[in-house]
């Protein structure tokens, strides 16, 4: 298979294993990622092959969904094998894969390609604006989280434990991540994009605010 061959090839297959997800990470939000890794690529220029590939299997391993986190994305590599991509090629997507969730606020960015940083961006920026508020309380449905608890703060995770063991409420969820991923994109391209989706979250928070004390 040409390179074409295996994106549409990968394509396929991720639509269908994420075709009956409720949690915010469907098949959408795989496809939208990946149109903002294209769209972001057009001005970074950078392996648009590897960038592809690591849009389309980068929630296949993610310790969301998965019972424990292996140092190895073990279905996206299986994947990309049974697709003979090569392993330079493998090990890179892998890579990105293995460190592209945020894992806290304060804990370090472990991405170190630009192929990375844009996947990366790409991904935040799906978790930010209107869709990012949609998908927040897709996902604290999911997990069965309240909507807004005022007797409970926000806590900035010092590692990556503490952020996966966090039973948060969703609108915590905004100040301890989403709020905080405008100044985390590492793209220019990304950062202007930004900007406009941070807003929208902000009015979000002061209008949900203001409807919560009956105003």
């Amino acid at each position: 298979m040409n390179q074409n061959e295996i994106i549409q090839k990968t394509a396929e297959y991720i639509k269908q294993e994420f075709s009956n997800d409720s949690s915010g990470h469907d098949w959408w939000h795989i496809y939208r990622v990946w149109k903002n890794a294209l769209a972001i690529n057009e001005h970074e220029k950078a392996d648009s092959f590897i960038v592809q590939l690591a849009a389309l299997l980068h929630d296949l391993d993610d310790w969301k969904f998965n019972e424990s986190e292996d140092d190895t994305p073990l279905r996206a590599k299986e994947w990309l094998d049974s697709c003979s991509v090569e392993s330079h090629i493998t090990d890179k997507v892998c890579n990105i894969i293995k460190n592209i969730s945020y894992k806290g606020a304060n804990v370090k960015n472990k991405i170190d390609s630009l192929e990375g940083f844009i996947v990366q961006d790409a991904d935040r920026l799906d978790a930010i604006g209107a869709i990012g508020i949609a998908r927040a309380f897709a996902y604290g449905g999911y997990k069965n989280r309240m909507m807004y608890d005022p007797e409970s703060k926000p806590n900035m995770h010092k590692s990556f434990e503490e952020y996966k063991n966090s039973k948060s409420d969703t609108i915590n969820h905004f100040y301890e991540k989403l709020l905080l991923l405008k100044d985390k994109m590492n793209t220019e391209t990304a950062k202007r994009i930004a900007e406009e989706r941070h807003e929208v979250m902000v009015k979000f928070l002061d209008d949900f605010m203001k409807e919560w004390e009956g105003k």
